[in-house]
């Protein structure tokens, strides 16, 4: 990991801790390049834990925007998320 993502996953880390209470639910939104291989990995990620997922396609249908609300324990656990998807080619994280 590089040093740019170290400084935002720890200012992250720091932000979740200040502004919310945990556990709490978190919403994080996605866009990957349309496949059903790289939707399924992001759904299989949050498989089994309450998770609420919603996709929609862009316009032209080249990529698809995944929307995940679900109940986390703490930052350090929506942070390890967060890296674990990252592995996903083209995945961009809003």
């Amino acid at each position: 990991m590089d040093k740019k993502t170290a400084d935002f996953y720890v200012r992250l880390k720091d932000e979740l801790e200040d502004s919310t209470s945990w556990p709490s639910e978190y919403l994080y939104k996605f866009i990957v390049p349309t496949s059903k291989d790289k939707i399924d990995k992001i759904e299989i990620a949050f498989d089994n834990m309450g998770a609420v997922i919603q996709t929609h396609a862009s316009k032209t249908g080249k990529y698809t925007s995944v929307s995940i609300q679900v109940v986390m324990e703490n930052p350090t656990q929506v942070i390890a998320k967060y890296q674990e998807l990252a592995t996903i080619e083209g995945i961009i994280s809003l």
